[in-house]
């Protein structure tokens, strides 16, 4: 599930002869590839403004939102339904963070029909640029720690994108929010990781 994100490193850092298998390494079987849905950047090479990272930030987060919120549902197992749920709840809050700065840069009410003018986003992506229902369909019936391994790609690459936001953005405040949402992304990649570690130390 790292391929496409390391892909998208090397096309960042000027390589254009790059490749990435679906389902990685991992999904190899002779010459069929099967695996979990291919997290990677979500590409925001046409955000200039401090106000359109912050509103492409907030549909991703969005998106991130529903499927934890899907996942809280849908495992069995009761650590990971705490966990699905603790992580929809920093969604939330990671979106009301970013509404409350796009309203202190952009001197406007901050709200979601204000965000939607400034960007046409895919409806059904979340961070990692992999469609909701996608993602959603894919984890019906797998075994729990393929899910985590799934949410940590996912996870790894909402940190890279923070970052990446921090480094390009101008207004010092929003640079500082994207900053501190990556700290939290890390934290949900500990958390995430310890439930892995546990389950399957079962």
């Amino acid at each position: 599930m790292r391929s496409r994100s390391a892909a998208a490193e090397l096309t960042g850092a000027g390589l254009n002869d790059v490749y990435s298998m679906t389902g990685g390494i991992n999904a190899w079987h002779g010459l069929v590839a099967e695996g979990a849905p291919e997290s990677g950047m979500a590409t925001f090479s046409a955000a200039t403004s401090p106000e359109v990272l912050i509103a492409l930030a907030w549909f991703l987060e969005d998106g991130s939102r529903r499927f934890y919120s899907e996942l809280s549902v849908l495992m069995k197992d009761r650590d990971a339904q705490g966990l699905f749920k603790e992580l929809m709840r920093a969604e939330e809050s990671h979106q009301a963070t970013l509404m409350k700065q796009y309203g202190e840069i952009s001197k406007k009410t901050p709200d979601v029909n204000a965000l939607t003018s400034l960007i046409s986003p895919e409806e059904d992506t979340m961070e990692g640029g992999i469609p909701v229902r996608e993602a959603i369909s894919w984890v019906r019936g797998k075994q729990l720690s393929g899910v985590l391994e799934l949410c940590l790609a996912l996870e790894t690459n909402a940190y890279d994108l923070h970052l990446k936001m921090a480094d390009r953005v101008k207004d010092e405040g929003s640079r500082q929010v994207f900053r501190v949402l990556a700290v939290e992304e890390k934290a949900h990649l500990e958390q995430l990781s310890s439930l892995l570690e546990k389950k399957l130390g079962k």
